[in-house]
């Protein structure tokens, strides 16, 4: 159960029902806050559809940020919008085994990205030999949207966790196809 009650477009004011375009948990939550959410929203549309990361590695990215972090809202809700840019299912099996160590059939670019996210999570920054390795096929606006990217959706799977953020029902079904881990 969320630590705040989630609030309807009648809740708000009538200039701050654009905060509630899409009716998520996560949104309705933050709606307490009416700028909060649309600096929030904001970046996130920035990261969703103006970056120019390609986007199936940036989901890859994310899916890696909320596998680690067991997120259930932002795995399951990442799983979905991600296969919308281009993750396949394979691609979510193989992200999970290069989580756990193993061998993948990725290409050499996401196994990359994914190990920045991994990184930037586990150790709050991305190596230097990583880094280096990113360079090899991404410029440096390609660069600093990956690193804002993978940022941003370490923020992200902190506030769902602190708030306590309900899964909605319809993406629940996203976990049972890929569970994530049990917490250590």
């Amino acid at each position: 159960m969320a630590r705040v009650p989630y609030l309807q477009k009648s809740d708000l004011a009538a200039a701050d029902q654009d905060v509630l375009a899409r009716d998520i948990t996560l949104h309705r939550a933050l709606a307490h806050s009416p700028k909060g959410a649309r600096a929030f929203l904001g970046l996130g549309r920035f990261i969703r559809h103006e970056s120019r990361l390609d986007p199936r590695l940036r989901e890859l990215a994310i899916l890696q940020v909320g596998y680690l972090a067991r997120s259930p809202y932002e795995y399951s809700h990442h799983i979905k919008i991600g296969r919308e840019f281009g993750v396949s299912d394979a691609d979510i099996r193989a992200m999970i085994d290069e989580t756990e160590g193993r061998a993948s059939s990725l290409d050499a670019p996401a196994r990359r990205v994914l190990k920045a996210a991994r990184e930037m999570t586990s150790e709050l920054a991305v190596s230097d030999a990583t880094f280096a390795a990113l360079r090899g096929f991404l410029d440096h606006e390609r660069l600093v949207e990956l690193m804002m990217t993978i940022a941003f959706y370490c923020g992200v799977v902190r506030l769902l966790a602190s708030l306590q953020i309900d899964v909605e029902d319809d993406y629940r079904r996203y976990l049972e196809e890929f569970p994530l881990p049990a917490r250590p």
